[in-house]
């Protein structure tokens, strides 16, 4: 019997109150995905996965164009806001640790849901989602 907290259970705590900064702070949320393919995941897949119309803008980007804004501390943060980054520090720790095969996607252009997936060692795709807004 496995006894191990599932990656969901381990990353949960670490979202709440947690909001990715853009024009309007987003929650980050846990997402799992069907697809299992040992392949990475297309730009195609992922349209279909989310039901994104075939009109909107996705672009698959660096893991680091993800994280970059959340856990690059700067010189006139307040207390919440280096808090806010440690959080996204200890998650993507927890992440890299348990996910392999991390892809990052950009979906649509002005209200942008971001995407950060990889493979659980079962197989399975997992990761966290959130939105961004740029104008």
């Amino acid at each position: 019997m496995d006894t191990h907290p599932s990656l969901e259970d381990q990353v949960t705590p670490l979202l709440k109150d947690l909001y990715y900064p853009s024009e309007s702070d987003e929650p980050v949320e846990f997402i799992s995905c069907y697809l299992n393919q040992p392949e990475p995941l297309t730009v195609s897949q992922i349209k279909d996965w989310q039901m994104v119309p075939p009109d909107v803008f996705v672009e698959e980007i660096p893991e680091e164009q993800f994280w970059q804004p959340v856990v690059t501390e700067q010189d006139w943060y307040d207390d919440t806001e280096k808090a806010r980054t440690e959080h996204f520090r200890q998650l993507r720790q927890l992440l890299e640790q348990h996910l392999t095969d991390r892809q990052a996607f950009r979906v649509g252009t002005i209200e942008v849901d971001l995407l950060l997936i990889g493979k659980q060692p079962n197989g399975e795709r997992a990761g966290i989602k959130t939105k961004v807004v740029e104008t």
